[in-house]
């Protein structure tokens, strides 16, 4: 089936006519979770995204499942005990996909924090997890394991377990489970305007096509700006979940003149940076402060490398273009990871690429000036604003609390039955089906790459291994994924792009030099693009070029 085939099917469900219980706008961790939650309570559910799925946030998080040590400092124990909870399921849920990490604290003579202090930190932090995860190691005793950090100084160092996972991959999981339970998800759909009848209630969305496919050897094509490309989409509700672009829609739901209407959402940037294991021999994270600032940063092995981050800054007003990184932020990763590796000497030669996102922070003082984005809480809110439901902040962690909260207040509006919302039995579910394939292939493979594809793939495992050639199931060059998730992924997950596939279905363009366009990978990338999605070599050519102008400007190294 060539592209323009694929995405025809992926646009049928807006022929409906019948209004949807429920249209979700925005593809992340929270939209998703939305569309689980309501599918499997039997609700319509459509979801749309206006890039790609995980485009924004989802797929630019530090990684991490976490409970937030932090917050058990400021007093926030209902945060921190409801995060651990949702760790633990997923870790017990997902495994492969949510893996447990351990992360060590150094200390030293005179720094903050105390090894007393930050101990005790840990043991409430074990408590409320229900675990002991704790463990304090001696000087000698951790710098023979660690010798490559800064020894001057050095009391020990505290251990402690919290979780690491692909998000974007997350964010595909929690969507398979969603249509699974009868969800439709559909990428590259913007939602142009809200629709409302005679009193002002939103009741559906105007939605735009932003997918732009052609090819010139079939007779079937999908163009921008006409009529075809434009959708009148009515729901019962509409969640809108875009995250930090969430001020924008509820704007239009509200009669307030944009003077008066006050936002909400405070954007944050966090950055990170990746080197080689080889520069940066780790096997566990490392918590450590900034020399100067005293920010808690982390460094940890992520896909066979070492991640350096984040940054946490005031981002300006939000566009639909990419984020990237800053040379001062750079800089200031570079800066902390030398300080605490004192040997490594880390320069910009050393990144083969970075990541930035935005973090739709809830403000609590309106648009004045405020306290720096690290200390604002990290707490989800959900609005109500004339049938538009709109839910942004929270974290990775705890996006099925967001969306049950999310699925309270869409009672508010849904005129159905309130056993439908209010199933005791289904709020404590799993979130995560784990089928045992039965592909005779599975049994060939080693139980470390078993267990990662059950994680990553669920439910679409079988149909994987399905589609793998032969010679799919070998690992592409030094990274732990094989090139039968990249053929997986451009038949079956509404790959547009390159970039969905190297940027969010697979992480190569992270991990990989050059973004993963060196000559080898290339000609075998092409070749599956050619078999999957059709494209000619006038088609690639355009999508190696537009990718790697991205990746040039969005992922690797700023312009200095």
């Amino acid at each position: 089936m060539n592209q323009s085939k694929q995405r025809q099917q992926a646009l049928a469900p807006l022929a409906r006519s019948e209004p949807w219980d429920i249209l979700i706008i925005g593809g992340g961790i929270t939209g998703a979770g939305i569309a689980r939650e309501a599918a499997r309570r039997g609700l319509e559910v459509l979801l749309i995204e206006q890039k790609d799925f995980a485009w924004g946030t989802s797929s630019r998080s530090s990684k991490m499942v976490h409970g937030g040590l932090r917050y058990i400092a400021s007093g926030d124990y209902k945060t921190t005990l409801l995060s651990v909870r949702e760790r633990e399921r997923m870790l017990s849920e997902a495994g492969g996909l949510v893996n447990e990490m351990h992360y060590v604290m150094p200390h030293y003579k005179g720094k903050f924090p105390p090894p007393w202090m930050f101990n005790t930190l840990l043991r409430v932090y074990d408590k409320l997890a229900g675990k002991r995860y704790f463990t304090y190691f001696k000087k000698d005793a951790f710098l023979r394991l660690n010798p490559h950090i800064k020894q001057d100084k050095f009391l020990g160092a505290s251990q402690f377990s919290d979780a690491v996972t692909d998000d974007s991959r997350l964010v595909m999981r929690v969507l398979d489970e969603a249509i699974h339970d009868g969800a439709q998800a559909i990428n590259y759909l913007k939602a142009d305007s809200l629709l409302t009848d005679e009193q002002g209630l939103v009741v559906g969305a105007r939605l735009q096509d932003t997918a732009a496919i052609t090819n010139d050897n079939d007779s079937t094509s999908l163009t921008l700006n006409n009529d075809a490309s434009t959708y009148d989409i009515h729901a019962k509700v509409v969640v809108n979940a875009t995250g930090a672009w969430a001020d924008t829609l509820r704007m239009q739901a509200n009669t307030q003149t944009e003077q008066s209407f006050r936002k909400q959402i405070r954007p944050s940037r966090g950055s990170h940076l990746v080197v080689s294991q080889q520069r940066l021999p780790i096997n566990q994270a490392y918590t450590l402060l900034h020399p100067v600032d005293k920010r808690a940063l982390f460094v940890f092995p992520w896909e066979n490398r070492s991640v350096i981050g984040t940054t946490d800054l005031d981002h300006p007003p939000l566009d639909d273009e990419e984020v990237g990184i800053t040379s001062a932020e750079v800089d200031y990763l570079l800066e902390a990871t030398n300080d605490l590796f004192d040997h490594a000497n880390l320069s910009r030669e050393d990144v083969i690429s970075t990541w930035a996102g935005v973090r739709p922070l809830i403000s609590e003082c309106g648009n004045g000036k405020r306290v720096s984005p690290s200390k604002e809480k990290r707490d989800h809110s959900v609005w109500l604003d004339n049938n538009l439901v709109t839910v942004s902040g929270g974290k990775l962690t705890t996006f099925r609390l967001i969306a049950l909260d999310v699925l309270k207040v869409c009672q508010q509006v849904l005129a159905l039955d309130e056993s439908a919302i209010q199933d005791e039995a289904s709020y404590s579910s799993q979130v995560f089906s784990n089928p045992t394939p039965t592909h005779p292939k599975f049994a060939t493979m080693p139980t470390d790459l078993q267990q990662r594809l059950q994680g990553f793939y669920g439910l679409q495992l079988d149909t994987l291994l399905e589609l793998a050639h032969d010679d799919d199931l070998a690992y592409v060059t030094d990274s732990n994924t094989i090139w039968a998730e990249i053929r997986f992924a451009a038949r079956c997950e509404q790959v547009i792009h390159l970039d969905d596939l190297l940027l969010r279905r697979t992480r190569l363009g992270l991990i990989l030099p050059n973004g993963a366009m060196t000559p080898l990978i290339s000609a075998r990338l092409k070749q599956i693009c050619q078999q999957e999605l059709g494209w000619d070599e006038q088609k690639w050519q355009q999508e190696v070029s537009r990718y790697t102008s991205l990746w040039q400007r969005y992922y690797h190294l700023p312009v200095a």
